[in-house]
Order: structure tokens, then C-alpha cells, then sequence
């Protein structure tokens, strides 16, 4: 099947899904089961991608084949393409391999012509939606093929019912519609310069091209970036026999769950409306019904649609998202698909299957998204908040946000990247509206319902949204919300709650979540499976014991430099560093010292019994004291003043010129780590004597301490040699004036290539090496992050230059490869030699995967990315565990 480049629905299956796409796939095997699908079949991807090699041109090979799928639809559906009498009309949709939804192109309604409607009205007695299903199929393919914007049809449907005096669309007649067609056609012309297509074979291929080319659109490329879908994959395109929600009463259309997707409940969620498109739903232009009012209407069909719903939920063994059509009081089944779904709702799924028998705790545990869980590791807002709620809608997606309000998806990202929080505000987002969304916090939208594009693209990226609240009233020209009697302008703060559906005025107070019973289940399934220890880089007792109650197993990075960076500390920290010699130096650290000490402690007491990797000072001196350039400004100021106090000007230039005499061209490659530690022994010296007094003292208080004394920087192993050496003289000291043995081990931070590279070298004089892979990463590629971020990786990653962010996701061939010697050189050396790595890399879950596989001890992480990296470590281990069955089967 490797060549097919089309297959029918009933010739298909769903494990080719590589070639069919999802939704062709799930189309054949739903066909094969006996449901009520509408006949059709899937051009692949392979025909995608060979359009492509082909410059974009279908070649006749594939011509031929869709001619030969389409007479064998027509001869199965007993109606014919064109055919005046008795027309054949299809959808032409997209169906990638990953479903990407909203993000490619559609066209309904495909074989309507002048002649062809007119043969529907007949057939159908129903003038009204025979002109109004061609009026719909002009704008759909004006939109998608000939790239007309979507609101210059809409503009024409407007004045239409403006000047009959009417609000909804279902209120113009079939000579309404007669007269919005002829607009739609002349709009044609004039943009263009061409009739509408007459031709159904002609419209068919030119609708098949334009889902083509949708694959690469922009909406569609910044989606398969943020979710990470390779580009090479390309769509399949599904060609359908078309069904119809639009002929009156007795018919309807709809979306339905059978889950909840917001909170996971076992109950069928959806929404539908009577006479409409399917369209309609998901592009919020009508606020549909929820799902359960279909039982009084259509009691029947409702019946069908449950029994339906639940054989493909047992069938796929997960909860599903279907699309239906009712055609005069017959069900169809248009798609069935894995729901997207809140991190919440996933884990409550996947807990629930698995007490239900459906499938194991390994699936379970394989079926929630890591990266998802920061979701339900966000903040809410506080419940005793007094809060000032303007309006509510559909709480379409949980979770909270406040930010500025915007109108558009270019300013949302625009301003987002100046550093501002933004609320997207917006009458219904469109899949146009894709770059916004992931700039926003949070999505506000006055049309449209829980399976609106807004909704299913917020649930997957676990942004707060909030639908169809039609109590909101958006002046667009004006940039301006009015509710009731209050107007907020773009720029003012306002807050949503995804969870309730509240709009709320101003920013309101977040607290931290509380975690389900299904999520500590799910990960202690996880801790069952995993190798891979976690731990937490934690400054202070309070992540420290935050990160404790997310699962960490200990501290693998503790950074003192941020204990100095306190404002009530930094005139001691700076008279330390401004000491001009070792004796005020020394005097300087001595009120230090127990600052530091009550650190460690805290930071003890919140670990009791868990090991603490505590790094010694390892940024710049220079980064303590002011700016240069802001204090050259203020010399220069206090020099031109006429009436400068001359002891101030003497301070002030002093420091000016101690400034200058620390300023470094590199900091980040200059002097800090280790070489401070060298230089200035005294420092490292005064934090060591911190941690073993802290350490003793929590001894005597009945903790068990496991400090573990890491020296940055290092790439020679003279410089750990001597650093150790101190380490070890000061902690003697300590533990003999104290009268006490204190368990420690002394290992270095591996983050410069020279480092990896001589590591049987280094593991000589170390107990444990960490990888700090944000340096090593700045260090291998010789990228300033800073600088690299702000200027040209966005470029890299744009044009695939690098595959993706070495500072997100760890450089496997070049990072990875040191890590990897590193780790293997140390245990030849030291076969017990503990290692593990600090970087952010330490809480993403494919930077995770490689750590396991490279055999680390432990990864390493901001503690709200604990539980993240408890699951990301099962999966790795799950996924080794399957390879091995693999080549061993």
C-alpha cells in the first residue's frame, strides 16, 4: 500500500493511518464496522507529498485515480457529479496523520453549479436550502481556493439581513439567498477576474490542490510547531459523499464527547444545532444546544447517537470526538477521533479506563502528555477574592488568567513579546488566529461553544477560554468591550476563570492547585516504572518543600547566589566584594556567614533525610553591583551639579572605578566558578562553613542531612583538586568544633565541553558530576543565550537550520554526545560514580527520555516541573522496556 494514492472507505484500515490520515483511517475502519458513514474515500499523503515533488502539480496518474474513486461513489451512491437531475455532492476535507484541528482547509457542499442547484431544489422541494447549501459552497471555495477573505462574504450576508431586518442567517429566504449569490458571484469576478467554476470535475481538483497547499499555510505550520508535528508528513484529503444538517427541522448537525474534555466525567458532552452545517458548530456563528436537549427533541436519534458513541469509545478504548449529521431524521457519523482534552481530563480518563479494565497502568501512564500537566500545576483564583464579575459565557477551557485585553492575534503576539501580559478578545477566533492564542494567556471569545475552534485550541495548549459570552459587546473600530453600562479599551486588565466561565474585571489573586486523587494515582503508577530519580533546583525552604510535595527526591541544585541576591543582603554582599584587602574581606563575610547558614538550614529541614547538591558561588562578582553604565551617568551628573556634596562625588567615583576594574568583556566565559573560588578562596570558604554549621546544628535537631558540595565551573581537574581540598579542610574544622560526623561528598558541575571531554581525568577527584546543560549548551555551540533567543534562533528554527531550541530541548548529537562521554569516562573511572543534570532540560520530557537512555541517575528540575519529570522517566522507561520486547520477539 506504500504507492496507493487513493483509497475507498471500505477498502481501507485503520493501521494505515500513515497513508490515510486519521481521519480516513478512523473513516474505513467505522465503514468496515457497519456504522452509518457517508461513502467516500482518501487521496493520501503520499499523493500530497508527491504533489509537492511535482511542483505542486497533480500529475495524471492521480487524476486518474480520483476519477476512478469518483465513479465508483457515484455508481454506490446512485447519484452522479454534475448530473442536473439528481446531483452528487461531496466535502473535500483534510486529514493529517496527527489531527491538527482547524488548522487546514474544507470545502462542502463541492458539485453546485447554477444547473445542479437547481436540479436540488427540485429534488428536494426545498428551495431554501438548495440556495442556501450553494451559497455556502461560493463562500467555502472563494475562501480556501480562490483566496478571498472569508469576511467579504460574510460583509454581503450582513447587509442582506440588515436590510430585510433580520438577526440570524436561518431567517433569510431561498430569494435572499438567490440575490446573496449573485453578489457572491460578482465578488468572484471582481477579485479574481473570473467566473465562478462551473465545472464539478474542474471544482474538485481545484479544491483537492487547495487542501494540498493547506498543509503548508501559516496557521497550520505555527500549530505543528508549538506541538512539535514533524513537517514532512504531509494530509491526506477525504472526498465525501455529502449529507445534509441544513433541510430543515427534522434535521441538524453536531459535536459530541463521550467524555467530558474539561474535567474527564464519564457523561456524552457535545452540542448541536437544528438545520445547520456542520461548520456552523465549530465556527461559532450560532450558539448551538447542548447535547442532552437532542433527547427531547430526537429522542430516537439520540438513542442511536449514545449507542453509537459508546461502541466507538469501546472499540478505540478512548474517549472520542465525534461530528454527526442528522438528514431528515437519518444519523451519520461524519468522524470520529481521540478527543483533545485538558491535562485534568486526561488523567482522569486515564485512571478511569484502567479501573474500568480497559487498558493497564503502563497505557495509562502513556497516555497523558508530560508537558500537559503543567495545567493542573497552574495557579486558580483564590475562592475568597472579592471579585467583580461582569459577565459569564461557557467555560470552555480551565484554568485562570488575567492580562491586557487585545483584539487581534498580531498585537496579542506583538505585545507579548514586549514583555505584556494579554488577554485575545474576540467576537470567534478563527484558525488564522493560531499565533495569538499561543501569545495570550487566555482566550475571551462572544460567539460560539465548547467545541468552537477557540475552545479545542485552547484545551490543547492548556490556555484558559471562555466562549459564547454574548453578554459582551466588542467595538472593533472603536477597540473597546462594553458590558451593560462599563467599557473597557484595549490595554485594560481583565481576568477569566476557564473553570466557571466568569469574565471578571481587573487581575484578580491565583493560588496554587490541589491535585486530584487520579493524578497522585497516575504518579505513583509512574514511580513504580521509572529508573530515573527526580530531584529539584530549589534556593530556599519554601520551593524546597513545595517541590517535597510534588514527589522530589532530593535537591540537585541549590544556587547560593541567589541567598545574596536579597535586597536587605546586597550592601554586604558589595562591601565584601568592594574589600580591598583579604582581612576586610574576611570581616565582610563574617556577617555573611550566618545569613548563609540559616539558609542551609531551612533548606535542611525542608529535605530531612533527602540529599541537598548545594553549588558554591558561581556567577561574576560584577553582577552585585550597579550598572556601569547607569552609575557612569550618575558621576557624570553628580560632576556637572554645581552643589555636589564632594564626599559623595569621591564615593560615588570610587565605586565607579572599582565598577569598571570588575567589568568583564565575557562574563559568562570570564571570571566565576571555580576561578572566583580560587582567587578568593575566602568566599567558598565562608559558604562551606555555612553548610556544616546549618548541618550540625539540624543534626542536633534529629534531621538527617546529605549535603553534597558542588564546585562550578571546573575544567581542569587541578582546579576541583584544590577546591576539594578546601571543601574538606572546612568541613574537619567544622565537625571537630562541633564534635560530629557529617556525611558528604564533594563532585563538580560538568558545563564546558573541556570538562566532558577529560572526565576520567575529573571523576578522579569527584564524587558526583551534574551537568549543567545550560552552559554547556551556550558553551558547545558558542551561543550567548541571551543574545542568541533575542536576535537570530527564531530565524534557525524558522528556516530549520536546527530542528529545534538547544536551550528547550537538549542537542542530542552534540550536548548529548559530552554528556554522554561524560558520563561514560567518569564510570570507567568510577563505577559508582553518581551523576545526574541541573539544566531547565531537567523538566522536558524529551531531553528526559535521553537522560534515561544514557543512564543518569537522576534529572533535576524547577519543582512545579517535578511531577512532569515523574512521568516523562515512566514513559522513557516504558518505552525502553518495549524495545527491548521488541528485539527480543
Amino acid at each position: 500500500m506504500s504507492h496507493a494514492m487513493v483509497i475507498a472507505f471500505d477498502e481501507g484500515r485503520l493501521d494505515w493511518k500513515h497513508l490515510m490520515g486519521g481521519k480516513g483511517a478512523n473513516l474505513a475502519e467505522m465503514t468496515r464496522a457497519g456504522l452509518p458513514v457517508p461513502p467516500g474515500f482518501t487521496i493520501t499523503t503520499a499523493a500530497c507529498l508527491q504533489y509537492y515533488d511535482a511542483d505542486r502539480t497533480m500529475t495524471r496518474e492521480q487524476k486518474n485515480e480520483i476519477a476512478s474513486a469518483l465513479s465508483a461513489l457515484e455508481k454506490r451512491s446512485g447519484k452522479k457529479l454534475g448530473d442536473p437531475n439528481d446531483p452528487l455532492l461531496v466535502s473535500v476535507r483534510s486529514g493529517a496523520v496527527i489531527s491538527m484541528p482547524g488548522m487546514m482547509d474544507t470545502v462542502l457542499n463541492l458539485g453546485l453549479n447554477d444547473r445542479t442547484v437547481e436540479g436540488l431544489e427540485k429534488l428536494t422541494g426545498n428551495a431554501r436550502f438548495a440556495r442556501d447549501c450553494y451559497r455556502r459552497f461560493i463562500q467555502m471555495f472563494g475562501d480556501v481556493v480562490l483566496g478571498i477573505p472569508h469576511y467579504r462574504f460574510e460583509r454581503v450576508i450582513d447587509a442582506k439581513k440588515k436590510e430585510r431586518g433580520v438577526d440570524l442567517d436561518t431567517d433569510l429566504t431561498a430569494e435572499d439567498w438567490v440575490e446573496v449569490t449573485r453578489s457572491f458571484k460578482e465578488l468572484v469576478r471582481e477579485e479574481t477576474g473570473e467566473a465562478f467554476p462551473q465545472d464539478p470535475v474542474d471544482q474538485l481538483h481545484r479544491a483537492i490542490v487547495a487542501v494540498f497547499d493547506s498543509w503548508n499555510n501559516q496557521r497550520a505550520r505555527v500549530y505543528r510547531k508549538v506541538h512539535q508535528i514533524p513537517d514532512d508528513l504531509g494530509t491526506a484529503v477525504n472526498v465525501q459523499m455529502m449529507v445534509f444538517g441544513n433541510m430543515g427541522e427534522d434535521s441538524g448537525t453536531g459535536v459530541a464527547f463521550t467524555r467530558n474534555p474539561s474535567t474527564g466525567e464519564k457523561v456524552l458532552y457535545g452540542e448541536y444545532l437544528i438545520n445547520a452545517q456542520g461548520e456552523d458548530v465549530v465556527a461559532g456563528i450560532r450558539t448551538p444546544e447542548p447535547i442532552a436537549a437532542l433527547a427531547d427533541r430526537m429522542p430516537d436519534i439520540y438513542d442511536s447517537f449514545v449507542d453509537i458513541a459508546a461502541r466507538l469509545e469501546t472499540h478505540y478504548q478512548d474517549m472520542q470526538d465525534i461530528e454527526f449529521t442528522v438528514e431528515r431524521g437519518k444519523l451519520y457519523i461524519l468522524q470520529t477521533r481521540s478527543g483533545k482534552r485538558t491535562a485534568h481530563a486526561a488523567v482522569k480518563i486515564a485512571v478511569d479506563l484502567v479501573a474500568e479494565g480497559v487498558i493497564s497502568r503502563e497505557e495509562a501512564i502513556n497516555r497523558v502528555d508530560p508537558d500537559q500537566l503543567d495545567q493542573i500545576l497552574h495557579r486558580r483564583i483564590d475562592p475568597e477574592a472579592d471579585l467583580e464579575v461582569l459577565a459569564k459565557g461557557l467555560p470552555a477551557s480551565p484554568g485562570a488568567a488575567s492580562g491586557q485585553v487585545v483584539f487581534d492575534a498580531d498585537t496579542a503576539e506583538r505585545w507579548a513579546q514586549a514583555g505584556k501580559k494579554v488577554l485575545l478578545v474576540r467576537l470567534e477566533t478563527t484558525p488564522e488566529d493560531i499565533h495569538g492564542i499561543v501569545a495570550a494567556q487566555g482566550v475571551l471569545t462572544t460567539r460560539g461553544g465548547m467545541t468552537s475552534h477557540a475552545a479545542v485550541v485552547a484545551r490543547g495548549m492548556g490556555k484558559p477560554c471562555i466562549c459564547g459570552c454574548e453578554e459582551i459587546k466588542i467595538d472593533l473600530k472603536k477597540k473597546e468591550i462594553r458590558v451593560e453600562n462599563q467599557v473597557l479599551t484595549e490595554g485594560d486588565e481583565l481576568s477569566i476563570d476557564g473553570g466557571s466561565g466568569r469574565v471578571i474585571g481587573g487581575k484578580v489573586p491565583l493560588i496554587d492547585p490541589e491535585l486530584s486523587s487520579e493524578f497522585q494515582q497516575l504518579l505513583a503508577w509512574a514511580d513504580e516504572v521509572r529508573k530515573l530519580r527526580v530531584r529539584t533546583n530549589a534556593d530556599n525552604p519554601v520551593d524546597a518543600s513545595k517541590a517535597r510535595e510534588f514527589g522530589a527526591e532530593g535537591i540537585g541544585l541549590c544556587r547560593t547566589e541567589h541567598m545574596f541576591m536579597d535586597p536587605e543582603r546586597v550592601p554586604k554582599v558589595r562591601s565584601m566584594i568592594l574589600a580591598e584587602t583579604t582581612e576586610d574581606r574576611e570581616q565582610a563575610l563574617e556577617a555573611l556567614l550566618p545569613l548563609q547558614r540559616d539558609d542551609f538550614h531551612g533548606i535542611f529541614r525542608a529535605m530531612d533525610g533527602l540529599p541537598v547538591t548545594i553549588r558554591l558561588l558561581d556567577p561574576p562578582l560584577h553582577e552585585f553591583l550597579p550598572n556601569l553604565e547607569e552609575l557612569q551617568m550618575e558621576v557624570a551628573r553628580l560632576q556637572a551639579k554645581g552643589d555636589t556634596d564632594p564626599r559623595e562625588l569621591r564615593e560615588k567615583e570610587a565605586l565607579l572605578r572599582q565598577v569598571r576594574a570588575l567589568h568583564e568583556f565575557n562574563p559568562m566565559l570570564g571570571h566565576r566558578g571555580c576561578r572566583l573560588g580560587l582567587t578568593h578562596p575566602e568566599i567558598y570558604a565562608m559558604q562551606v562553613e555555612a553548610i556544616f554549621q546549618a548541618a550540625s546544628q539540624a543534626m542536633s535537631e534529629g534531621i538527617t542531612v546529605k549535603p553534597e558540595i558542588m564546585i562550578p565551573l571546573v575544567g581542569h581537574v587541578n582546579e576541583l583538586k584544590e577546591m576539594r581540598e578546601l571543601v574538606e579542610q572546612v568541613a574537619q574544622k567544622v565537625q571537630t568544633t562541633a564534635a560530629v560526623d557529617i556525611p558528604f561528598t564533594v563532585g563538580t558541575m560538568i558545563e564546558v565541553p573541556r570538562a566532558a571531554l577529560t572526565a576520567g581525568e575529573i571523576a578522579k577527584s569527584a564524587d558526583f558530576f551534574s551537568f549543567g546543560t545550560n552552559d554547556l549548551t551556550q558553551t558547545t555551540f558558542g551561543y550567548s543565550r541571551d543574545d542568541a533567543e533575542g536576535k537570530f534562533l527564531h530565524h534557525y528554527m524558522e528556516r530549520k537550520i536546527l530542528p529545534e531550541n538547544p536551550f528547550i530541548t537538549l542537542d542530542r548529537e552534540g550536548v548529548g554526545l559530552l554528556v554522554s562521554m561524560g558520563v561514560n569516562e567518569g564510570r570507567m573511572v568510577k563505577t559508582d560514580l553518581k551523576t545526574g543534570i541541573c539544566g531547565e532540560h531537567g523538566g522536558e520530557k524529551r531531553s528526559i527520555h535521553f537522560c534515561h537512555e544514557v543512564g543518569l541517575d537522576y534529572v533535576s528540575c524547577s519543582p512545579f516541573r517535578v511531577p512532569l519529570a515523574r512521568l516523562a522517566s515512566a514513559q522513557a522507561a516504558l518505552t525502553e522496556r518495549e524495545e527491548v520486547a521488541g528485539t527480543t520477539s
